[in-house]
């Protein structure tokens, strides 16, 4: 019997994927197991492993093509069982071309995919300049199409867009590359309203003034998109507060000097993996901190799982460390290390941002001394971590020079008043100091 291929769901809230590319061609054979296709979400990039071997038949979907988890994409019909034939062509010329065997699809890069996936572009109509499509063969296909023919949005404006009966073509978007935004679409649909352009005004003649440079307009990545609608999201509708304190890092070097020294196979120890181990130790401590605003309720998480901000070249990522203050700080680096290795290389799966119920953000290594980070939703609070630098402090009122770094705790003030934040914040002090405190 004939298995069926699904747009699967890769994430707890996950309504809808894209498809980027299909891996088999329709009419090949496929292996249970081998990648099949490659699909989008709203955080990650996945190759779907085919549910069955057989040959895959009865293709529905498009690359690029926005597909409803759940639904019937294709089917992989076992070995010997009867194919459906596929629908004839009403015009004899056109059923000759169809039998006309097609040349092999060239390989494209991920980035040129996702470029062709957001302007609905078939990859097999680019011409490439090599043997595989580049991100500048996609980009050339679509400037020398003159238009779209797929108007640009993002995900959660479509599908509000649907809900309230908009055609997406007669709004204006405010994204980039005038992409819609779900902040662009109305409540509700109003058939008298008309889009009209906006006038631009007229500028006189000058013979004695350079001309104007045009400006320079970037296309940005699908995950560059979801990124800044989900903290815009997060900036306009959480109340935000911080919470500054200068910690000495004295102890902490010390103590990485001792981790490093007896780690298991040249491990590197970063004092990321040690902020992670002491934040999820004073999480434990005042869980209000674990914990999340759902529709007039605090909800607490039963695990303490500790996200990562990491940059990477299409945006930013917030990968887990799960179970963080069950792990020792060797094993946290080890988590941390892999999946900073696989977020560059395109490899994380869903299950690695799952379930993320604290954020630490550290730009230490970048020279920043402090920062203001952006809850990341829809967590209760996230940590900034500012470089560790020497600093002249008072010291039994005597100025003496000590390495300090600053940490900034950003809360939502829905789920966290000062008074629970400042707790946690001194608790984490107070183990960064003497770290002796954790044990």
């Amino acid at each position: 019997m004939a298995k069926e291929v699904i747009m699967p769901a890769l994430g707890m809230a996950q309504d809808e994927g894209v498809l980027l590319r299909w891996l088999k061609k329709e009419g090949e054979m496929v292996t249970a197991g081998e990648p099949l296709m490659e699909v989008a979400t709203d955080k990650v990039d996945v190759q779907v492993e085919a549910p069955a071997s057989g040959l895959l038949t009865l293709v529905t979907a498009k690359e690029g093509d926005e597909i409803p988890v759940g639904q019937v994409i294709a089917q992989i019909a076992a070995e010997g069982e009867e194919v459906p034939a596929p629908q004839q062509a009403s015009d004899p010329q056109e059923a000759a071309a169809e039998d006309k065997p097609a040349d092999p699809p060239l390989p494209s890069s991920p980035v040129a995919a996702r470029i062709a996936a957001e302007h609905g572009v078939d990859l097999s109509q680019v011409s490439a300049a090599g043997g595989r499509i580049s991100k500048e063969d996609v980009e050339a296909h679509i400037r020398a199409a003159g238009s779209d023919s797929r108007v640009l949005a993002s995900p959660k404006a479509r599908r509000l867009a649907r809900e309230r009966g908009i055609d997406l073509a007669t709004l204006v978007g405010h994204g980039p590359e005038g992409a819609v935004l779900a902040a662009d679409v109305p409540m509700v649909a109003d058939p008298q309203a008309e889009i009209l352009p906006q006038p631009v005004p007229e500028v006189a003649a000058t013979t004695d003034r350079a001309p104007a440079m045009e400006p320079e307009t970037q296309s940005v990545s699908r995950m560059w998109q979801i990124m800044a609608q989900r903290l815009t999201d997060s900036w306009t509708s959480v109340p935000h507060f911080y919470l500054v304190r200068d910690v000495s890092a004295a102890q902490l070097m010390n103590w990485r000097t001792l981790l490093a020294a007896g780690a298991a196979d040249g491990a590197k120890i970063t004092y990321t993996d040690m902020l992670t181990k002491l934040s999820a130790l004073s999480l434990a401590r005042f869980p209000r901190l674990n914990s999340f605003w759902d529709d007039g309720k605090i909800v607490t998480n039963p695990d303490i799982n500790v996200g990562l901000a990491i940059a990477v070249e299409d945006g930013l990522l917030v990968p887990v460390v799960h179970s963080a203050d069950r792990l020792r700080v060797d094993e946290i680096a080890a988590r941390r290390a892999d999946l900073v290795a696989r977020a560059n290389g395109a490899g994380l799966l869903p299950d690695d941002f799952a379930g993320g119920t604290f954020t630490i953000s550290n730009l230490g290594m970048y020279g920043v001394d402090a920062f203001n980070a952006i809850v990341n939703p829809p967590q209760a609070a996230i940590l900034a971590v500012g470089r560790i630098a020497d600093r002249v402090v008072a010291e039994n009122g005597q100025p003496v020079v000590r390495p300090m770094m600053t940490l900034t705790l950003s809360c939502d003030h829905r789920a966290v008043d000062g008074v629970r934040a400042a707790q946690f914040l001194d608790a984490l002090v107070g183990m960064i100091e003497e770290p002796l405190r954790a044990l």
